[in-house]
C-alpha cells in the first residue's frame, strides 16, 4: 500500500504528479526546482534556485513526517554541470551529518526553465 504526499509548504506540482508517495517506509520523492511556494515563481539565479529547490524537498520530507536526516539518494540534475561546485556548496549545508548516496548530472533542459532540480528517496 502506498499513500500520496502532498506538502502545503511545496509549490503545486507543474504537471500530473505528487510530491511524493510513501510506500511502506521509503519515501520517493519527486523532483524540486527552486519555485517560490508563494508565488509560484522561479526565484532568480543558480544559488537562490538550488536554496529554494532544496526548501521545497524539506517541505515534502516533513509533509512525510521526514527530514533531510532521512534521505538516502538523491539525483541532482543541473542544466550547466559547469554549476556543480556553486550547487555542490548549497547542498552540503542540507546533509551536514553525512550525505546520502548522489547522482549529478546536465539535462538539456529542466521544466521552467530552471536552473538545478534535485530528487530524492528517504527511509524512516
Amino acid at each position: 500500500m502506498n499513500q500520496t504526499i502532498s506538502a502545503a509548504n511545496a509549490p503545486a506540482a507543474v504537471g500530473p504528479y505528487s510530491h511524493a508517495k510513501l510506500a511502506g517506509n521509503t519515501l520517493y520523492a519527486s523532483g524540486q526546482i527552486g519555485l517560490i511556494p508563494a508565488t509560484g515563481e522561479l526565484a532568480q539565479g543558480l544559488e537562490a534556485q538550488a536554496v529554494q529547490a532544496m526548501e521545497n524537498l524539506k517541505a515534502v520530507l516533513a509533509a512525510a513526517g521526514m527530514s533531510c536526516a532521512d534521505v538516502v539518494k538523491t539525483t541532482v540534475f543541473l542544466a550547466d554541470i559547469n554549476d556543480f561546485a556553486a550547487v555542490n556548496a548549497i547542498y552540503a549545508k542540507y546533509f551536514p551529518s553525512g550525505a546520502p548516496a548522489r547522482s549529478c548530472v546536465q539535462v538539456a533542459a529542466l521544466p521552467k526553465g530552471a536552473l538545478v532540480e534535485v530528487e530524492a528517496i528517504a527511509v524512516k
